[in-house]
């Protein structure tokens, strides 16, 4: 997992609140239940010594939160009477908390957050496409891109007059516009990182634009092998499977490597002592953590 994305979050002299709150409605009284939970984490903090500033940040922000209902948990990270972090989660987390300490304490968030693989889903047809970009950070970018030629679109019936002519007119610009859309996927997928790259759309556009994008893009595209469009519930199947399939290669591969490394007894090592030693000599290139709440 890349954690660049937590760099502000050590930019703070501290000490740091960092909250995680069960914000689930799911009955009658559920407003008033979920006020009552943060109400026991605001005593929480309170009995820690959280700084006054940063305590009221903090409620402005539930209260808000509270108020929009967008939301079954949040987490934040506070300091210096500010939210300098936060997220809301799919769920409530899974072990509701609030602490004051020099640092923030980020294990659990990372926890729930799991690790998010970049990605790009592009759907195309033979006048152009449709691309969504999502970096590991999670922030989203859409790109509708235009064919620079429309016309012919569709090649002619059998016997038609001068049919030969229109269809390879019709062909050309298939290409043309193809090229225009495998174009614009390199650029996306460059700048996002995308290393899952999924194709949907009209079957010979999908072909005409995989016979166009860089080799690096192509080695990283799964085609989907129907004619579906943007917002289909199948594509977001599709995608959902994908990285799901990413992050388990990703896990296996790592183990496995850990476990080899283990084994030669240098370039690897298990428990606290050990590692804690690895990680002051500067030594740590990838850091295993038990996802263990207790741990």
């Amino acid at each position: 997992m890349d954690l660049a994305f937590l760099k502000t979050l050590y930019q703070r002299p501290g000490p740091y609140a960092s909250v995680y709150a069960d914000l689930t409605r799911t009955t009658e009284d559920a407003s008033k239940a979920a006020e009552l939970r943060w109400r026991a984490l605001r005593a929480d903090l309170e009995a820690q010594s959280a700084p006054r500033s940063t305590l009221s940040a903090i409620e402005q922000t539930i209260d808000e939160e509270l108020a929009l209902r967008h939301s079954e948990g949040l987490v934040l990270f506070a300091a210096d009477g500010e939210v300098v972090h936060s997220e809301r989660l799919p769920g409530p987390p899974r072990t509701p908390q609030a602490r004051v300490a020099p640092l923030p304490h980020v294990l659990p968030y990372l926890a729930e957050r799991g690790e998010r693989f970049p990605h790009l889903v592009a759907v195309v047809d033979r006048r152009g496409g449709a691309i969504d970009c999502v970096t590991s950070g999670g922030e989203h970018r859409h790109i509708d891109v235009q064919g620079d030629e429309d016309y012919p679109i569709r090649k002619t019936k059998a016997g038609d007059w001068n049919q030969s002519r229109f269809q390879r007119s019709s062909e050309n610009v298939w290409k043309a516009n193809a090229k225009k859309v495998a174009h614009e996927i390199d650029r996306a997928a460059e700048r996002c990182g995308a290393e899952a790259v999924v194709i949907a759309g009209d079957t010979r556009a999908r072909t005409a634009v995989l016979d166009e994008v860089s080799e690096h893009v192509l080695e990283h595209t799964v085609e989907s092998d129907r004619n579906i469009h943007v917002g289909d519930p199948d594509l977001e199947a599709e995608l959902s499977r994908i990285l799901k399939l990413k992050h388990a290669e990703r896990v296996m591969a790592v183990a496995e490597r850990f476990d080899r490394e283990l084994a030669n007894g240098q370039r690897a090592v298990a428990g606290l002592p050990a590692t804690v030693a690895a990680v002051r000599n500067g030594q740590v290139e990838t850091l295993l953590l038990d996802d263990d709440p207790d741990s």
